[in-house]
């Protein structure tokens, strides 16, 4: 799987990812400062998983209409680097084949994969 993690979510997350083996793009590091516009058509066009914490992305898709390869958002109350990559590592230990082409929002106490348009 092929990951674009947002600048929100952090380069601590981008590093690990790359650890697991994971080929990532990570806004922080390679487009700092790039809107929510440009990374949702990047990670289109290029074929990513967009992982954020950046609740606007559900607006992007559900409202605006932009399509996507899959959207990992983070709604945690511990947004420490060490509790994102916890809640990722459960995540894609459990659903790593469901989460292409899935809007999937993850909290410390749960995972829900929302409806599709």
């Amino acid at each position: 799987m092929r990951f674009l993690v947002d600048e929100c979510t952090g380069p601590a997350v981008a590093k690990w990812l790359r650890e697991q083996g994971y080929e990532v793009f990570s806004v922080y590091e390679e487009a700092r400062g790039a809107d929510d516009e440009e990374i949702i058509r990047k990670a289109y066009a290029e074929g990513w998983i967009l992982i954020t914490n950046d609740k606007d992305f559900g607006e992007k898709i559900y409202r605006e209409g932009h399509l996507h390869h899959g959207v990992i958002l983070l709604r945690l109350t511990d947004e420490r680097a060490a509790t994102k990559i916890a809640i990722l590592r459960q995540l894609l230990r459990a659903y790593a084949d469901r989460l292409p082409g899935q809007f999937v929002v993850v909290t410390e106490t749960g995972v829900r994969f929302a409806r599709q348009r």
